[in-house]
């Protein structure tokens, strides 16, 4: 089933380079390593219905990500639409689950067992109404919160917690609002700006992700992150 994508990409994932850091004496074995491809995993709902509503912020990540980078997205056995390419000279595949949100384990987690990648080459992007509208933030793992999603993810990896995280805020539902009709629902026009912009913004960590690593691309981007708009959460977004 790996047919002429596996052949494309297996140059890249076997290709090994030497360490331009390391200067002491060492086995030549740690001197030289995998180049593994990144798995960058956008969540969402299919279909025009759920298009621009804030549980699908990261389908538009991947989207903006894959365009920014001239990678094509079509449809993949592992019920997802997929795309690879080259990003600084590292691979990378990028996934948005055809599943519906809840399911979303059903796709990534076979897609990612089938290139064999160890969990802390993944990295998903999701909704997060616990962060305010357009604010981000990268973690290496955690938990999956009250997020269906993520939760699924997690079961299909048997329950292995260890992949990144690029959290996308979309601020919470106002009053008594159901938290599940206000991520269906679209962001008004202030909300939609601060959206698009923190997409953008993303684009950048991404590719920072794939030449710094997950850490250094945390550390620097969440403290540009801490301070973005003060007004906390914005209850009409």
């Amino acid at each position: 089933m790996r047919g002429k994508l596996w052949t494309r990409l297996a140059p890249f994932i076997s290709k090994r380079h030497a360490s331009t850091s390391q200067t002491s004496l060492s086995s030549s074995s740690s001197s030289c390593s995998v180049i593994n491809p990144w798995l960058f995993v956008g969540l969402g709902n299919p279909g025009e219905k759920y298009q621009c509503t804030r549980h699908n912020v990261g389908f538009d990540m991947i989207d903006m990500f894959a365009q920014s980078q001239g990678i094509s997205l079509t449809r993949h056995p592992f019920k997802a639409l997929f795309g690879e390419g080259m990003v600084e000279g590292v691979p990378v595949l990028l996934a948005k689950p055809q599943t519906y949100m809840n399911l979303s384990g059903e796709s990534v987690g076979p897609l990612a067992a089938y290139y064999k990648l160890p969990l802390n080459r993944v990295l998903v992007a999701f909704d997060d109404m616990d962060l305010p509208c357009g604010v981000l933030r990268l973690q290496p793992k955690g938990g999956y919160g009250r997020h269906n999603g993520v939760k699924s993810l997690i079961y299909h990896f048997r329950k292995n917690r260890e992949f990144g995280r690029l959290r996308i805020g979309i601020g919470r539902p106002p009053g008594q609002m159901d938290p599940k009709a206000f991520v269906l629902q679209k962001f008004n026009k202030t909300g939609r700006e601060r959206i698009d912009s923190a997409i953008e913004e993303g684009v950048e960590i991404l590719k920072l992700v794939v030449t710094k690593g997950l850490t250094e691309a945390a550390r620097s981007s969440n403290v540009d992150q801490k301070y973005k708009h003060l007004t906390t959460h914005d209850m009409q977004l």
